[in-house]
């Protein structure tokens, strides 16, 4: 038997670090956008006679490594025995496994990329899981779940909610918090769709970041009551909920605008996340135009940002990243799924 699932690699577009508990709770009228993109993690799953054997192979990294039911026990769990892959296979021991499992990784998000690339893989896996298993799939369990175990592997601290639902939702998404719970508002139209691949791109600079890092130092301040960082995330809050506003209102011409000055404040809250090289970039096309626009990926900064160019072809655009040894990545907003 063979089960194949892709999930979508998000891109944030306002109200990242507004998805960590509790601050979102705590701000007013707290929204995250994101988007479903043609990037993906995908997965197969493949029976094996071996009953107790489980294979893991990652075409990212050209690797294979095997792996015994017996493996799964909680030492092994809380200590180094699985390396890099323990994320992958503690997902896999919450199944009841009849058979051996050959399972196939690989990811369109480069590392350290900040568009949540582990999080989509590690919620694909569990939806091909459940599929290859005949079991349903509850969307909000699994999030919960996958977001637990890679919140106790990184061990940094608070992780946001942001990452995981594209690639289980598809679409335009708001994630809106609620008490104990995250209402998910699909706002996928393909007239949308369609002002995200004129007007915006999206490019990985090279250089790993590490958002996570970031995210904390931002957590702890504001709980310490650190003024500058509580007034900016109230500021990417307000400007979040407009933007969401917009779109629910189909007002769209304001949200190019409104991305841009998110990305503007985040740079104050998290400094140093432009790096030189998408520094340069920025302002070699401001000097012919004034309205491109910049937001670094990932709630603390990653290796991606977005470009806004409302008026700037996009060949232009690609031309100036090559120079600069960049690379443009696809940006299709994917439809949602069922």
């Amino acid at each position: 038997m063979k089960t194949e699932v892709e999930g979508s690699v998000r891109v944030d577009l306002l109200g990242g670090t507004l998805d960590l508990n509790p601050i979102n709770m705590i701000l007013p009228k707290v929204v995250t956008l994101n988007v479903a993109t043609s990037l993906t993690a995908k997965v197969r799953i493949e029976d094996m006679d071996e009953l107790d054997s489980i294979e893991i192979e990652s075409k990212d990294y050209n690797s294979i490594h095997t792996f015994y039911k017996s493996d799964f026990t909680s030492k092994n769990f809380h200590s180094n025995f699985f390396g890099a892959l323990s994320f992958v296979l503690q997902i896999i021991s919450l199944f009841d496994l009849k058979k051996g499992l050959r399972v196939i990784l690989q990811s369109d998000a480069p590392a350290g990329s900040g568009l949540g690339g582990s999080s989509a893989m590690g919620v694909t896996l569990y939806k091909a899981l459940c599929q290859h298993h005949d079991q349903p799939l509850d969307r909000e369990r699994a999030i919960r779940v996958v977001s637990g175990i890679e919140g106790r592997i990184l061990n940094a601290g608070p992780a946001g909610y942001q990452d995981y639902y594209p690639a289980l939702f598809g679409g335009i998404l708001a994630l809106i918090p609620e008490p104990g719970h995250i209402k998910v508002e699909q706002l996928y139209t393909e007239a949308l769709a369609k002002i995200f691949d004129k007007n915006i791109s999206l490019i990985y600079s090279g250089e790993t970041r590490h958002s996570g890092i970031n995210n904390w130092e931002v957590y702890k301040a504001f709980f310490d009551g650190n003024q500058a960082t509580r007034h900016g995330l109230a500021v990417i809050a307000e400007l979040s909920y407009k933007a969401y506003q917009s779109l629910v209102k189909k007002k769209y011409d304001q949200l190019l605008e409104l991305i841009k000055k998110e990305g503007e404040e985040r740079v104050k809250l998290f400094p140093g996340i432009v790096s030189t090289k998408m520094e340069s970039l920025y302002n070699k096309l401001k000097l012919s135009h004034k309205d491109v626009g910049l937001k670094v990926c990932g709630a603390g900064g990653g290796g991606c940002f977005l470009l806004i160019h409302k008026d700037v072809q996009v060949s232009e655009v690609e031309n100036e990243v090559n120079a600069l040894d960049m690379k443009l990545l696809p940006l299709s907003i994917l439809p949602p799924l069922p």
